[in-house]
């Protein structure tokens, strides 16, 4: 079920999360208790998956009856009686953001991101560091953020202890810093185009694990990373970056890895300046700059690369057949 709505205006419309077990009469309760407070609602989206529901909804606020404190403790009053987690992200909030870095064992990727936000060069602060190994809990106590290990033995997280992380710092965005695990619906449903994840291969190309590897085995040329918005579908969401590199003759995975990984890093971290900066919208299922005069980040090839590549011949085709055709009738006449 959707709404209707101009894309490129989201970010002044007040976003709303409902996520819990499928049950009849969730929308209505929802969208009846905004309607009371001349709350507008402009886009509803919803789904299930794995017999849970989710519904995304954005709605302009602006004259509405209510405080947005009292709206929030309304739904989540709303929330318990449903038994459903809702979550309220209102527009233009002045209040520094905050986002949880989402690790396993490779430390590049946090290790940029905690230096950029300890400079202020990052447009939020990093919130806390949550991993299913705890490998680079030195890495994050260093920087003064707080890590929480959620994995077992094996590093299988606990998805419930993650929510109630996520909930208890505030998290406006979801970094995925080369987390090696997939995240299940009710992660996923509750963080809607707020979690990040940076994959080392040029997108929908090698989806999983071994990237780099499926890259040799395939005799790639040009290999690459994507920086996109995670969707239940593995490696399927909307693309925000991506960044290529040669591949040498006979690489060793190793070799790859050197090459992509600083890469990886610039990637993701455009991305998610990308996404502070309001600077991208996602229109079925792709992602757009909102102002591409007023950003120097590239969502594809750089220009002055671009530029090299050759702009003819193209296919000319239909102009000789026009051509031809009208010569045809000058004749006949």
């Amino acid at each position: 079920m959707r709404l209707p709505r101009d894309h490129a205006s989201s970010e002044m419309l007040t976003e709303i999360t409902v996520v819990g077990d499928d049950d009849t009469g969730i929308i209505t309760e929802v969208t009846a208790y905004l309607s009371e407070q001349a709350v507008n609602v402009e886009e509803l989206d919803q789904a299930v998956q794995d017999g849970i529901f989710r519904m995304s909804l954005y709605a302009d606020t602006s004259e509405m009856t209510v405080s947005q404190a009292r709206l929030r403790d309304d739904l989540d009053g709303l929330g318990d009686d449903l038994d459903v987690d809702v979550q309220v992200w209102f527009p233009n909030r002045t209040e520094t953001r905050s986002i949880a870095v989402l690790v396993t064992k490779e430390s590049h990727c946090l290790e940029a991101l905690l230096e950029k936000a300890g400079n202020d060069d990052l447009g939020a602060e990093i919130g806390v560091v949550i991993g299913n190994h705890s490998d680079l809990e030195p890495l994050a106590t260093e920087h003064g953020v707080p890590f929480h290990d959620i994995g077992d033995e094996k590093g299988v997280p606990d998805e419930d202890e993650l929510l109630h992380h996520l909930d208890n710092y505030d998290i406006d965005l979801l970094a995925l810093a080369r987390y090696i695990r997939i995240l299940s619906p009710k992660v996923v449903f509750r963080y809607r185009n707020r979690i990040i994840n940076v994959h080392p291969s040029l997108l929908p190309a090698f989806p999983g694990a071994s990237a780099y590897s499926q890259a040799i085995e395939k005799g790639v040329r040009i290999a690459g990373v994507t920086a996109h918005y995670v969707t239940t579908d593995l490696d399927q969401g909307p693309i925000l970056t991506q960044r290529a590199f040669n591949v040498p003759h006979d690489p060793t995975e190793r070799e790859l890895e050197e090459r992509g990984q600083p890469l990886e890093v610039e990637a993701l971290t455009d991305a998610i300046e990308l996404h502070l900066d309001q600077g991208v919208s996602v229109h079925r299922g792709r992602t757009e700059l909102r102002n591409p005069e007023e950003t120097t980040t590239q969502l594809g090839i750089p220009e002055h690369i671009e530029r090299l590549n050759p702009d003819g011949p193209v296919d000319g085709h239909d102009r000789y057949v026009e051509e031809y055709v009208e010569k045809k009738a000058s004749a006949d006449s």
